[in-house]
């Protein structure tokens, strides 16, 4: 299920980016990534999204958390997590959505590469209702 069509859409004030990419939603202390069927998520990409954040957050030692939307398949490279990690770091926890056993399994790997906690969800209110109760930000 896509954010637009779920009831946070509604309840939660976000702002939303689309790119040729895919679409991102900026929530308060977290954002929403639903990336274009078919695409490969490269660093390019990456600092479209990092300059985006720093517009809608500041850079003074934001925090937030990432929930990927895996409502399309497309294709990232794993150690991207590490080259973030070492650039960036502001994201403290990530969410991965899984709709199928191959997201499922990609996520998996991705969580191999990753100092931060992935936790792997079935739906998109598991994985929001997992960011809005992290120990980071309570």
């Amino acid at each position: 299920m896509t954010f637009e069509n779920s009831p946070f859409y509604k309840r939660l004030e976000h702002k939303k980016v689309v790119y040729s990419f895919g679409t991102f939603y900026f929530c308060d202390m977290f954002f929403i990534s639903e990336l274009n069927e078919g695409i490969h998520f490269d660093w390019d990409k990456i600092t479209q999204v990092i300059s985006t954040i720093y517009d809608v957050y500041g850079n003074n030692n934001v925090k937030l958390a990432h929930i990927s939307n895996r409502v399309n398949s497309y294709s990232i490279e794993p150690h991207l997590w590490i080259n973030f990690n070492e650039e960036f770091g502001f994201i403290v926890a990530s969410a991965i959505v899984s709709y199928s056993e191959m997201n499922y399994i990609n996520a998996t790997i991705e969580k191999r590469f990753s100092k931060n906690s992935i936790k792997r969800c079935a739906s998109l209110e598991q994985a929001i209702e997992w960011v809005e109760n992290l120990r980071e930000f309570n």
